[in-house]
């Protein structure tokens, strides 16, 4: 059942992906590549500093391997597609969505780097070749978006009023996977020790504090960031879970899901009342 769901997930994030990509011009998608600064910091907090943050609390922390893993999957698991629709109130579109088409591509090369390095730090077998998962996240991220910024291209009217349809179907979709997901793994969930899922949450808020910081002096930017940081990509972390199967890996993206509404709601409510005078 749970695997399903993840199964199932993954289209679902295509959809919000080729939803993002509706709304994106090539310049929008390229926004982030024309500000090198910015661009070093977002994948220095993404891809370095937050993965490391894990390595560090799975090192620190005595918790089974099937949870150090899980815990894993989903600090490599950078992006977040719903960062455009969450932030719509903070005016960041612009780095939203080329912070997703950035993250998007880049998870081609990064995922099977991250697979192959934790099969190996686990000594497991992946059940996916790297070449596979390259082809998967290429198929399940990049195509999508490129697929909506070529409709856009072609009928502009028409993608500004799907997007937003989309969007919302999509969104639904994501809710009641989301239920599901923790009604079959509720067992799991409970069963899990307290301490696992209060270090999911601290991993969370450290995360946040890391794009936060590493955001720089917009405030527009600085809670993108920190929203981008705190917020995994689901469909990337179901299809590194997909590689090391196990119940513990599947009860914790379900506890990811409570601990990110925890963590980043409070988050970007307090950033949307302080923008006018954030810094």
């Amino acid at each position: 059942m749970g695997e399903l769901v993840l199964h199932l997930l993954k289209y679902v994030v295509a959809a919000l992906v080729l939803a993002m990509g509706l709304m994106a011009s090539p310049s929008d998608a390229t926004w982030l590549w024309r500000r090198p600064s910015l661009l070093l910091r977002s994948l220095l907090a993404m891809y370095v500093l937050v993965p490391g943050l894990a390595f560090l609390m799975v090192s620190g922390l005595v918790l089974s391997p099937a949870v150090d893993a899980a815990l894993l999957v989903l600090a490599v698991s950078a992006g977040a597609p719903l960062l455009a629709r969450k932030l719509r109130r903070v005016d960041s579109d612009a780095y939203a969505l080329s912070l997703v088409a950035t993250t998007s591509l880049l998870a081609i090369v990064v995922v099977p780097a991250w697979v192959a390095l934790l099969a190996r730090h686990f000594g497991v077998s992946s059940e996916l070749p790297v070449p596979a998962v390259a082809w998967l996240v290429g198929k399940a991220f990049l195509l999508p978006f490129l697929a909506g910024m070529a409709i856009r291209a072609w009928v502009p009217d028409h993608a500004d009023r799907f997007a937003p349809r989309l969007f919302q179907v999509a969104g639904v979709a994501l809710l009641v996977i989301a239920l599901v997901l923790l009604v079959a793994q509720w067992r799991l969930l409970v069963a899990l020790p307290g301490a696992v899922l209060l270090a999911l949450v601290v991993f969370l808020v450290l995360a946040l504090a890391i794009g936060h910081v590493l955001g720089g002096p917009d405030p527009a930017e600085r809670t993108v960031l920190g929203a981008a940081c705190a917020t995994r990509h689901v469909g990337v972390a179901a299809l590194v879970a997909a590689a090391y199967p196990g119940p513990a890996v599947t009860a914790i993206v379900a506890g990811y899901l409570i601990a990110s509404s925890l963590v980043s709601i409070p988050y970007l409510r307090w950033r949307q009342r302080t923008a006018p005078s954030a810094g």
